[in-house]
Order: C-alpha cells, then sequence, then structure tokens
C-alpha cells in the first residue's frame, strides 16, 4: 500500500494540476472513437482516482458527454464550440506567417517575426530564404536583446528612464569583437534608433551575419514585436540590407492591420 501511494503521489506532482485536464482532452482528441478514462490516461500516467474524478467533472460541467456503451466518453458541446473557436482564432497566425512570405519573397532573405520574453528575444514564426546557405535560428530559439537588431528595436521602444533600467540589468557579454558591451555606447545606440525607427545588427551576435529590424506597433502606437531579416556577409552586405528597409516598413504596417483589427 505504501509503495502504490507513493508511486500515485509521484504521478501527481510530475504533472503540473492545470496540464492535467488539458491532457486528457488532448488524448481524446487524438482518438477517432469513444475512450474510456483509462484509454485516455494510458499516454498521460495519472494515478486512476484523479483520472476518474477529472473526466466526472469534466462530464458535470459539459465538456464530455458518455458515449453509448456508458463506459467512454466522447467531446461535448462545449468542448466542441471551444475547439472551433481556437481554430478560428487562429486566423491571426496564418495571416502574420501570409505576410512574412510576402516580404521574404520579395527580399530573398530569412525574415523573422520576434517578440521580447524573459529569457531574450523569442523567434516566434518566420520563413526561410530558398538559399541553401542560412543561418539556423529556428522558430523557438532566444537570443540576446543588446546584439540584436530585433532586441535594440524593442529596447529603443522603452521610455528613455526605463531603457536605463533595462540596459542597467543586463550583463553585456561580448558574442563577437563588434558586440556593445558599454552600456554608455549601448544607450547611445538605442537613442539613435529611437529616432531613426530601425536597428542593425553588424556582425555583433553573430560573425558573418548583419540584420536589421524595424518595430510592429498596434493601433496605439505600442511596440508589439520586432519585424527583421538577417543574412550572412557573403551575400547580403549591411548597405543591402538597409535598402530592405521600405519593405519591411510596409509589412510592419500590413502586420498592425492584420493582427490589430
Amino acid at each position: 500500500m505504501s509503495t502504490s501511494g507513493n508511486q500515485q503521489t509521484d504521478a501527481d506532482a510530475r504533472i503540473p494540476t492545470n496540464m492535467r485536464t488539458l491532457l486528457l482532452l488532448e488524448a481524446l482528441g487524438h482518438g477517432d472513437k469513444a475512450m474510456t478514462p483509462t484509454e485516455m490516461n494510458a499516454s498521460v500516467g495519472l494515478p486512476k482516482q484523479t483520472v476518474h474524478r477529472l473526466c466526472t467533472t469534466l462530464e458535470a460541467e459539459g465538456f464530455l458527454v458518455r458515449d453509448g456503451d456508458g463506459k467512454g466518453y466522447r467531446a461535448a458541446r462545449r468542448t466542441r464550440l471551444m475547439s472551433a473557436g481556437l481554430l478560428h482564432a487562429s486566423w491571426a497566425n496564418i495571416a502574420r506567417h501570409q505576410v512574412l512570405s510576402e516580404i521574404a519573397k520579395t527580399v530573398g532573405e530569412t525574415v523573422n517575426y520576434v517578440v521580447p520574453e524573459e529569457a531574450g528575444m523569442r523567434y516566434l514564426d518566420r520563413v526561410d530564404t530558398d538559399w541553401s546557405f542560412r543561418i539556423q535560428l529556428p522558430v523557438g530559439t532566444n537570443v540576446p536583446f543588446h546584439c540584436t537588431a530585433s532586441g535594440k528595436v524593442f529596447m529603443a521602444s522603452l521610455t528613455p528612464k526605463a531603457r536605463v533600467a533595462f540596459v542597467t540589468a543586463l550583463t553585456l557579454s561580448g558574442h563577437t569583437r563588434k558586440t556593445h558591451v558599454s552600456a554608455e555606447a549601448l544607450m547611445a545606440e538605442l537613442k539613435q534608433i529611437a529616432k531613426q525607427g530601425y536597428a542593425e545588427d553588424d556582425e555583433e551576435f553573430l560573425d558573418d551575419m548583419v540584420a536589421v529590424a524595424v518595430p510592429i506597433r498596434d493601433l496605439t502606437g505600442r511596440y508589439v514585436a520586432s519585424l527583421a531579416v538577417h543574412g550572412p556577409t557573403q551575400r547580403m552586405s549591411l548597405s543591402h540590407a538597409r535598402d530592405m528597409l521600405p519593405v519591411l516598413q510596409s509589412g510592419a504596417e500590413k502586420l498592425r492591420d492584420a493582427l490589430f483589427v
């Protein structure tokens, strides 16, 4: 009894409380028939009592309904409506990717939609260049704030007071010989970026890579994300990257109109 109780406790602790119901619904969604609590739990691994309790609650709240045999569960109306709503809401992601694809086709290089997170600037969406030789920074990658065009565009969007506080909190690690490791030099560049409306990465994050980025703003003018293009110096000079700015700025406006209608 003690060993069984410990196993159940371990399984409970392994899966966060707020994930258990979602994992059961996900397991049901992967099937093409009604499923018993045991079948749903096969890929989840919760204690038997926990699974039955969660299924009973989901049934009572209208998310699950019993199948004709009384043993298995199917998605009830609430779950179907929620699923349809989530699918419908994905139009924004589709629209965003379509705009990125259009920009990438025009400039011929990799285009990125990048957002600030605790760990750095995160590549949320991207369209790769057709060139076989490319810089590999896949979706989900986090890159530093201080030495990337997307990160500097974000920092430049902050108020001067917030900008000072943010830069002061950063560790300005050197990634290449061109990386800003001086807060004063970085602050001076951010002030210039705020005026000119775009940022550059002149081999500051990676050797042999340059990039430019512009801000994407909502309808009130607040910063939302960075729109960036990058490429290897063997194919794209910084001057060439600057020539792409009108396309990026037009794309940022399209993204604003598509995402904040």
